[in-house]
Order: C-alpha cells, then sequence, then structure tokens
C-alpha cells in the first residue's frame, strides 16, 4: 500500500447521509474477484442516469468540485459488508472519506484498503460542509501522524481517532502481511525465548 502521513487537497462534498454499500458500488459489478476497475462504477447509478448518460446534477460529475478527500454525510458505508464498496472509492482516486459516523464494516474495510476514514463532529462535519459549499477550492489538510483534520487558512480543526495498529500500518504503507515481515526478527527473537 501506499504510504500516507499527511494530505492536502480540494474536497468532493456528498452531502448524503445513510449512504450504503450498494450505493457505492451496485451488487451488479461484484462478479470480479480483484482491484481493477472497480472505480469506474463507483456510485454508479448516482453518476449516470438510466439511459447511460451523465447525470449533471451529481456531485462526482460537477467541475467546481475535486479532489482525493470525500466529504460524506452521517452513517456512511452501511449496508452489506462487501468489500468492493472500499476498492470502489479507492480505485476513484479518493485518499481519505470524512463522516461523523462509519459503519464498523466499512471503517475496517477501508483501512485495509489503505483508505483512510476520518471521524468527526456532527459540527465539524456541519462547518465542513458550509465550507466546501461556499469555496469548491477550500483545501482541507488530514494529518495523520497528528491525527488532526483542518481547513487551510480557517480556524477549523479536529482531532480524530484512529486504532494505532492501523496507524502504524498506514503510516509504513504496510497491509497485514507487510507488518509482520518486518517484524519478523522480533517474532523470531520472542519464538526464540519460549520453552515447550
Amino acid at each position: 500500500m501506499e504510504k500516507f502521513t499527511t494530505l492536502k487537497s480540494t474536497t468532493i462534498p456528498l452531502n448524503i447521509e445513510n449512504v450504503d454499500t450498494d450505493q457505492i458500488i451496485p451488487a451488479r459489478f461484484l462478479k470480479a474477484t480483484d482491484k481493477k476497475g472497480f472505480g469506474d462504477n463507483v456510485f454508479r447509478d448516482w453518476r449516470y442516469n438510466k439511459d447511460g448518460s451523465v447525470n449533471t446534477g451529481f456531485v462526482l460529475n460537477d467541475s467546481r468540485f475535486s479532489g482525493s478527500i470525500l466529504v460524506a454525510g452521517n452513517n456512511f458505508g452501511c449496508g452489506s459488508s462487501r468489500e468492493h464498496a472500499a476498492w470502489a472509492i479507492v480505485g476513484y482516486g479518493f485518499k481519505v472519506v470524512v463522516s461523523s459516523f462509519f459503519a464498523d464494516i466499512f471503517k475496517g474495510n477501508a483501512l485495509n484498503n489503505g483508505l483512510l476514514p476520518v471521524q468527526v463532529s456532527e459540527q465539524f462535519l456541519s462547518d465542513l460542509f458550509n465550507e466546501i459549499a461556499s469555496n469548491p477550492q477550500t483545501l482541507v489538510e488530514v494529518n495523520l501522524e497528528d491525527q488532526v483534520i483542518s481547513v487551510e487558512g480557517k480556524d477549523l480543526s479536529e482531532k480524530f481517532e484512529i486504532d494505532a495498529y492501523k496507524k502504524t500500518c498506514l503510516i509504513n504503507g504496510y497491509d497485514d502481511i507487510d507488518y509482520l515481515i518486518n517484524n519478523k526478527e522480533l517474532i523470531e527473537a520472542f519464538e526464540a525465548q519460549k520453552t515447550y
């Protein structure tokens, strides 16, 4: 995985609550067994009309907004446990999703795939949506080492929580196997001390 320490980016505001995994990646696209191509179909039924034409009213198709941070409404990633939802969001190019609440399974899937879910207070999320609405070029910085999200040029920042193990993995670009391999000498030394 790619290392993550600090990200500064404009954002795409998806001010919709209770976005479930079927809305993130519809079930008809789940036939593949690897991660390739899922980003092409993220929010497919919202990005395109039934006739296949582009839905110009959907935020991902709005040229005012761009960036690698998705700012979403409360209860993001609810519904089924499909890991493909995280694959699709990462495949589209997002590195961070901000919300006031994430479904637990989605949160785990996101972290396992190098996507940082930043959970903030409802007030911070509301203020962030307002900033982005007034200026689509608003820059948001996510500092994983300090666990702080902030808006550039504004007195708007907040600490966020993350599991210490997952934080270590993201900062170093490790998946679970990489983490074990990196600690091979410590594991071997521990095993050598054991008496059976």
